[in-house]
């Protein structure tokens, strides 16, 4: 098996190098693959060094399957050139919406794998991937109707210079100096931003759209979704504070069983002080985490959960590798 990570210097292609790392797929030959920029560096995985490649001159001929993880630009640019050769698994947000590209985690739609038609599949947004997958054994039981979702998501969502700014900036808060924000609309440090990509004509940002879209896509189209995303001064880990309505009737201890018992969720669930989880620590670990499940006395069929995942991992590079893990197995059918 041979592939090749385009956008192996980035957060997440350094990222999906520490998944394959830990995972036993045999990888015959392996490329690393980024822009000129980074020509000369050299990475290490599984005690062998690799030269970094320049992603112009790059032939994909050579591998089965390519990770893109370098941005929306470098995805329109060469993505589709590179799935004539190569398959594509793509960790932008340029193909997400494509009819012919299926948009997969695949403990929650590994079925669409059958209606690619372009040879790429689309990563979903960090926020949605973390989301769904909590969501899946839930509406299996209960049908959701609705879902109202706040997130708090960590800098590392826009990638390493927001995580340097945020570094930076605390540094200079701290000492009582001016702070001038480059990657943010606002001073990050000690602040929370309701702002997250661009803003539409409804007054939603992209990054709310997104989740509405993309859950629709991957799990339902019948579900409705209103979200608001919020950028906190975190490094790595996104928390979602969500709200149910089912269909149907539930009770608390069905909901924590289908959960647990679903593969890539675990509850941790004590009504006592410090018995939830929080950004920190999800960090580094492959589970969706589930907290503060109670009843939304409000509304009929009414559920609250607090949701976090390590956006780096479950919402990027592990489930791409997953996905990869899914096709090797199935044979390239999609199954």
């Amino acid at each position: 098996m041979n592939l090749a990570i385009v956008g192996a210097t980035g957060n997440v292609g350094r990222k999906i190098l520490e998944v394959l790392e830990k995972k036993e797929l045999k990888i015959d030959n392996l490329y690393l693959v980024a822009s000129s920029k980074s020509l000369g560096k050299k990475i290490k995985f599984r005690d062998k060094e690799y030269d970094v490649v320049d992603l112009d001159n790059f032939d994909f001929s050579k591998v089965k399957i390519t990770f893109f993880a370098a941005g929306k630009k470098i995805s329109k640019e060469f993505a589709e050139k590179a799935s004539k050769k190569s398959l594509v698994i793509d960790n932008s947000s340029f193909f997400r919406m494509d009819p012919e590209v299926p948009l997969i985690v695949p403990q929650v739609n590994s079925k669409d794998l059958r209606n690619m038609k372009k040879n790429i599949i689309a990563n979903p947004n960090c926020s949605t991937a973390q989301l769904v997958i909590a969501l899946k054994p839930l509406h299996d039981l209960f049908i959701i109707k609705r879902v109202v979702v706040s997130t708090y998501q960590s800098v590392s969502g826009g990638g390493k210079e927001p995580m340097d700014e945020l570094i930076e900036q605390t540094k200079l808060a701290l000492d009582g100096k001016k702070i001038d924000s480059k990657n943010f609309t606002k001073q990050i440090a000690f602040n929370a931003i309701p702002h997250i990509d661009v803003f539409s004509d409804d007054g939603y940002t992209k990054e709310e759209l997104k989740m509405s879209n993309e859950t629709k896509k991957i799990l339902d189209d019948k579900i409705n979704l209103t979200a608001t995303c919020v950028r906190l001064p975190i490094s790595i880990s996104h928390s979602e504070s969500v709200n149910l309505e089912f269909e149907k009737p539930f009770s608390l201890e069905k909901v924590k069983e289908a959960l647990n018992n679903f593969k890539g969720c675990k509850v941790i669930d004590q009504r006592e002080d410090g018995g939830y989880i929080t950004p920190l620590e999800a960090e580094g670990k492959d589970e969706t985490f589930i907290s503060r499940i109670r009843e939304d006395h409000t509304i009929k069929n009414g559920l609250n959960l607090w949701i976090v995942s390590d956006n780096l991992l479950r919402g990027a590079a592990l489930n791409a590798v997953e996905i990869a893990e899914r096709l090797i197995k199935n044979n390239f059918y999609g199954k």
